[in-house]
């Protein structure tokens, strides 16, 4: 299926003269199902493919960042990525262009229940604190390699406000109060602190209250960020992209859960989860709560893909549960 129509509306607007042609903005655009890549004309054959990159980028998004390229029917539909844009527009990048992609979401969707894979959800994103070598934070402009990298491995990154900078280094040592006023502005648990000093850098990634570090070299300030991205998204999968092989039934503990609203809230939050089926109170002591829970992902898995959202973090182990959490906000 080829976008004539889409196409022919575009051509009347006249978006292919170079007048109307936009900047690219440096990082991938919000919605997990538009993506940005290059393209080196505007032939249809080009077109095409850049339609196959992008949508290679959005279904391994929407599936949660699982590697999807071994599932059966994956190559097919990777074909039929023009039958499901929604929306293109090429840009200027420099001294090349690119083409900015909307994929339809609910297509996009089906498509991956079609592969079979588990329903994942969206992962959040990844707030970015990342320091030069003169001190000054980094702003979307100068992270577009990092950007770039997580986005190929269905990640996507979120800026601080400059009047608003969480403290690095509360953040680095996953201090409560900063996550959960991370939580509360920008909606994630998922953070990459990093500093950078000429060729090398030292990179923390807080995932659900659980801080990684790590160190690394090389030979430019791309080259490193780029090392970041791939780092962080390497990192982040082998917490967050656990497949079941069926439904799952365990307990999950959960702590600080402080009022009736807190308990509402989190039941809301667990049963908005695509991943559970079932959701029970087991038991109660003081500010805890023992949780049975049915789902398409391990207990320990679950807890991980939920801290990622920001309004818990990981816990201490409690007797009788699988896993076990902290309430945040």
């Amino acid at each position: 299926m080829r976008l004539s129509r889409l196409l022919f509306a575009f051509l009347l607007l006249g978006f292919l003269a170079p007048a109307a042609w936009s900047q690219v903005p440096a990082a991938v655009p919000g919605s997990p199902y538009a993506v940005v890549v290059p393209v080196t004309d505007t032939s249809e054959a080009q077109r095409d493919a850049a339609f196959a990159t992008a949508l290679a980028q959005v279904l391994e998004r929407v599936a949660g960042g699982q590697d999807l390229r071994s599932k059966p029917g994956y190559d097919d539909a990777l074909k039929g990525a023009p039958g499901l844009v929604q929306q293109f527009q090429y840009q200027r990048a420099g001294t090349g262009i690119v083409l900015q992609v909307n994929f339809d979401p609910g297509a996009v969707r089906r498509l991956v229940a079609q592969i079979g894979v588990p329903a994942a959800g969206v992962k959040p994103p990844v707030l970015v604190l990342v320091h030069g070598s003169d001190g000054s934070l980094l702003g979307q402009d100068a992270l577009g390699a990092l950007a770039q990298a997580a986005a190929a491995r269905g990640y996507q990154l979120a800026y601080p406000d400059p009047s608003h900078v969480p403290e690095a280094s509360a953040v680095a040592n996953a201090d409560p109060t900063a996550l959960a006023m991370i939580t509360q502005r920008y909606h994630t648990g998922l953070i990459l602190v990093g500093d950078l000093k000429g060729g090398s850098a030292n990179w923390t990634l807080v995932s659900g209250g659980k801080p990684q570090p790590w160190s690394d070299q090389a030979v430019s300030a791309d080259a490193l960020l780029t090392d970041a991205g791939n780092g962080l998204a390497d990192r982040l999968g082998k917490q967050l992209n656990v497949i079941g092989a069926g439904i799952s039934s365990g307990k999950l503990w959960v702590s600080r859960v402080e009022s009736a609203q807190a308990y509402a809230n989190l039941l809301a939050m667990l049963r908005a989860d695509p991943s559970v089926r079932e959701v029970n109170t087991l038991a109660a002591d003081n500010d805890g709560f023992l949780l049975g829970i049915k789902a398409s992902t391990p207990m320990t898995a679950l807890a991980a893909s939920l801290a990622a959202g920001g309004r818990v973090i990981q816990g201490t182990p409690h007797a009788g549960a699988d896993a076990s959490l902290q309430w945040l906000h």
